[in-house]
């Protein structure tokens, strides 16, 4: 009987999920993406595209139970220019955008735009993809925080490469209006002094931080976007255009 009972339960463990839950979360995630992508806050500031797939990450990983922080995203865009806000940390349960700032690119990167991507150590390269916040520290560069790669092959040496959010000099408008763009970092996604220990308190300790770019190697090779952001697409009506 007890054998028969344990059969009974692993059987309902590996079920799937009812229809009707699935069609809830579907409809919370469609609400959800709805109130964000009619936000005044986001508009005009993060791209539509590159926020849906941010989301999609977003949910894979935290359907994954390896995003702890509840509803905040940070979304780096790499398609703008150093000289642009492109760093956004936004409470996707409110729809509000909580912060947006300048943020550095890796000196093997680019310029003024960031174009090539690497997760080799030495490289000098930004790396694309999803990552999840680590522990704050203080290190080299005063208060900084860790951050862990979450797509093999892309940005799993995010940690032995010691890629971390820190404060730089070089990223300040004074930097911009001496050199016209941006100073660029090791591969760190380096942010302004003036507020780099607001952003890392915001951010810290277990949220999904996004790192985008048009690379056509990065849009079909990460396993966390493709699935999640077709579902995205389909329930979120015109908003992904």
């Amino acid at each position: 009987m007890i054998r028969s009972m344990v059969m009974l339960f692993f059987i309902l463990a590996v079920l799937p999920a009812p229809v009707h839950a699935f069609s809830f979360q579907q409809n919370s995630f469609s609400k959800q993406i709805s109130t964000l992508f009619h936000s005044p806050e986001l508009k005009n500031k993060v791209d539509p595209k590159v926020l849906n797939m941010a989301l999609a990450g977003y949910y894979s990983l935290k359907e994954q139970g390896k995003v702890n922080r509840d509803g905040i995203l940070t979304v780096i865009d790499f398609n703008k220019p150093s000289v642009d806000d492109r760093l956004f940390v936004i409470d996707i349960n409110r729809g509000r955008l909580l912060y947006s700032g300048l943020v550095a690119h890796g000196s093997g990167s680019g310029d003024n735009y960031a174009y090539d991507f690497s997760n080799a150590p030495g490289s000098h390269k930004s790396s694309l993809g999803f990552y999840r916040t680590g522990m704050t520290y203080d290190g080299k560069h005063g208060y900084s925080l860790r951050l862990q790669g979450m797509e093999p092959g892309i940005n799993d040496n995010a940690e032995s490469r010691s890629i971390v959010i820190h404060g730089a000099d070089y990223v300040s408008q004074d930097f911009i209006r001496k050199h016209g763009r941006l100073g660029r970092s090791q591969g760190c996604p380096a942010v302004s002094f003036d507020s780099f220990q607001h952003v890392i308190d915001l951010i810290k300790d277990g949220s999904c931080l996004f790192i985008y770019h048009r690379d056509g190697e990065y849009s079909s090779g990460s396993r966390l976007i493709n699935p999640g952001f077709a579902l995205l697409q389909n329930n979120s009506g015109t908003l992904a255009s």
